[in-house]
């Protein structure tokens, strides 16, 4: 009904009346310093708290971060200087095992000689045993075949004895000329 009696037409049908505007205005102003004095202090600080938490927390992440980083370098440096550690160690083992193997060698070259010369000396002495024993036996037995060849006894010792030398001295020349010597 209203439309009848004087109703805006073309672009008043889009501007409200000036008393609207104006109840507009106050209830626009009321709620904006109800808002400004209540709510948006208590919004802007939880605002404040929920940033001030969040930067706390980006804090100790790049704190954590940080040590974390410094941890690392330490491991990093710690596995190098076991790394280098490990490699001294191997070669002193190996230094070590070099020694060892060559002080045994020459403990066994020392025994080994030791062994030669304890058996040369044993050879020896049992080589002039034997020259000993041998030349008595044959002694006897150039003894008896001169008695047997002169027919008789020869009881001088002096004389058998130098018969005995003479025929032992004739067979080893007799034995050197065979061989060459």
């Amino acid at each position: 009904m209203w439309l009848a009696s004087g109703a805006p037409e073309g672009i008043g049908l889009f501007i409200p009346p000036w008393d609207d505007v104006i109840i507009s205005l106050i209830c626009l102003g009321a709620i904006a310093l109800a808002v400004g004095k209540y709510a948006a202090p208590r919004y802007l600080e939880v605002l404040d708290q929920r940033a001030a938490m969040i930067e706390g927390g980006v804090r100790r992440a790049e704190a954590a971060e940080a040590e974390i980083a410094q941890i690392r370098a330490g491991l990093e440096a710690e596995k190098e200087e076991a790394r280098v550690e490990a490699a001294r160690v191997r070669q002193d083992a190996m230094s070590d095992a070099a020694a060892i193997v060559a002080e045994a060698k020459t403990k066994a070259g020392a025994e080994a000689r030791r062994i030669e010369e304890a058996a040369q000396r044993q050879i020896d002495s049992e080589r002039r045993a034997a020259e000993v024993s041998l030349r008595r036996d044959v002694g006897a037995l150039a003894g008896e075949l001169a008695e047997k060849i002169v027919g008789e006894s020869l009881k001088d010792s002096a004389l058998a004895s130098r018969v005995i030398d003479r025929f032992l001295r004739d067979l080893e020349s007799q034995s050197r000329a065979g061989k060459g010597v």
